[in-house]
């Protein structure tokens, strides 16, 4: 341990300086034994309390680079080789980490969160679709605005005040093709070659792909129940300068974990006083099955919150409707970003989806969706409480459309994975939620947004089923030879 010196006079607490060090030492290899040194023993030869080392292990295992056990120690985490990870194809992970997710026809699936088309609004949307043709005829085939259909433009302004206390004029709104554009847009605009970008670690993968290809350099900051690690995010911001900070703060995919009020102060606080973007891509803030949430958004006066929202979870995928709240400063340089992507959205099903939300369709839908989604919450949860004795834990979200569910150290989230590909059962590994997917994590994300209440409870038994052959057959390896 001689390799690691701490600063005391450093504005980074000590615990991160202890964290970072380990960190470069594991990625390494430079360390000659597996077992790390006893809380103890390291703060009495680096002159700190046994907090400090205690909170930089906890933070090395959060972020997947060691494990403990009771009443033996922290060992460093054992990354999977390729012969190990044989049955899981390169492409599947390169596809996975870019957002797509490989499910073949028959599975219960458990890894998507897109809705299922019997949830569709289709009488309500038909209805406008036919009335908008009849009020509009041929103009309703026209280009909108390069920012988007004037009155849909001012029917999100009132739907953001009703519905998440959000203060936006109307001629700061850009409609979008979908979240994700919405995201490329704002790549395109502020990320330049080498810029920092802040993410929450784990974080949603299609983010991920698309800062990655236009340059950026991506650091990740450990999710904790309540939120990004404030922390570790000020030591970042004074280190890296970031151009902005990337978060989902309701239901964070993958975590599903939400941020507390008093958390989301802060990030607005520091927002302003480092001068640095935050920008909230919210798509699950509607689907709370409890206390009804607010965005980050909500809380900004400065135009510091680009706000993203998608509506693909909630309403109907292929429409593709999406919006980004634009600061005045970047205004002219989002809107020709725009226009390079696409020109416009498509101006009939934004004339359409302006009289869904005028007539208050959308209301009604959401209060269905609700009520399907909170039943499969329940179910999920209620199935998933019965593998506690299999060594899985979980933060209860009451709300989004999936689970994260933190495996016991023995099983192997890879390994579970390709288990469950036999048995025509579709998970997603944590793995590819992680900023550097070399890393172990030994997590899977459970989704129930396409499948029905049967399938959730046939899924968990195909689990349950795994995790029990699992366990026993290690329990097996330390049974005598007779």
């Amino acid at each position: 341990m001689e390799n690691i010196i701490l600063n005391k006079e450093s504005d980074t607490p000590l615990y991160i300086q202890l964290y970072e060090q380990f960190k470069i030492l594991i990625e390494e290899n430079q360390l000659e034994k597996d077992k790390l040194p006893s809380i103890r023993s390291l703060a009495k030869s680096l002159g700190v309390n046994n907090v400090t080392v205690v909170s930089a292990y906890k933070l090395l295992e959060q972020e997947g680079y060691v494990y403990s056990i009771k009443g033996s120690g922290t060992y460093i985490k054992k990354i999977p080789s390729t012969e190990e990870m044989s049955y899981i194809e390169d492409g599947d992970i390169e596809l996975m980490t870019s957002g797509i997710l490989p499910i073949t026809k028959d599975s219960i699936n458990l890894a998507s969160m897109s809705p299922t088309p019997d949830l569709f609004p289709i009488e309500e949307f038909k209805h406008a679709l036919i009335e908008v043709l009849d009020r509009d005829g041929g103009h309703a085939f026209l280009y909108p605005e390069i920012t988007g259909y004037g009155p849909l433009r001012e029917s999100i302004s009132k739907f953001l005040v009703e519905n998440y206390k959000i203060e936006v004029d109307k001629d700061q709104i850009l409609i979008t093709s979908g979240g994700q554009q919405g995201l490329d847009i704002i790549s395109k605009t502020l990320i330049n070659p080498g810029d920092v970008i802040l993410v929450e670690n784990p974080t949603y993968s299609g983010a991920l792909a698309l800062f990655k290809s236009r340059g950026a350099k991506i650091i990740g900051i450990p999710m904790d129940e309540d939120g990004i690690n404030i922390d570790i995010l000020k030591t970042y911001i004074k280190r890296y300068n970031p151009k902005f900070l990337y978060i989902m703060t309701n239901y964070q995919s993958p975590t599903t974990y939400s941020y507390q009020e008093e958390k989301k102060k802060k990030l607005i606080s520091l927002a302003n006083i480092h001068n640095f973007y935050i920008i909230e891509d919210d798509f699950l803030t509607d689907l709370s099955y409890g206390e009804k949430k607010n965005p980050l958004k909500s809380m900004d006066n400065n135009n510091k919150v680009i706000f993203i929202k998608s509506f693909s979870k909630i309403f109907m995928p292929g429409v593709r409707i999406g919006f980004v709240t634009l600061p005045t400063f970047l205004f002219k340089e989002i809107i020709r970003a725009k226009h390079t992507t696409d020109i416009s959205s498509s101006g009939y099903l934004q004339r359409a989806f302006d009289l869904y939300l005028r007539k208050g369709y959308w209301k009604n839908h959401i209060d269905k969706i609700k009520k399907v989604y909170t039943e499969k919450y329940n179910i999920m949860v209620e199935e998933l409480d019965k593998l506690t004795d299999y060594g899985i834990s979980y933060i209860k979200p009451n709300g989004g459309l999936s689970i994260w569910v933190k495996l016991p150290k023995e099983i192997d989230a890879i390994d579970l994975y390709n288990e469950c590909n036999k048995r025509s059962l579709a998970i997603v590994p944590g793995k590819v939620f992680f900023i550097d997917s070399s890393l172990y994590s030994n997590y899977i994300r459970l989704s129930f947004g396409s499948v029905d209440n049967d399938s959730i409870i046939e899924g968990i038994k195909i689990l349950k089923d795994i995790l029990s052959n699992k366990i026993k057959g290690r329990n097996s390896n330390y049974l005598p030879f007779i």
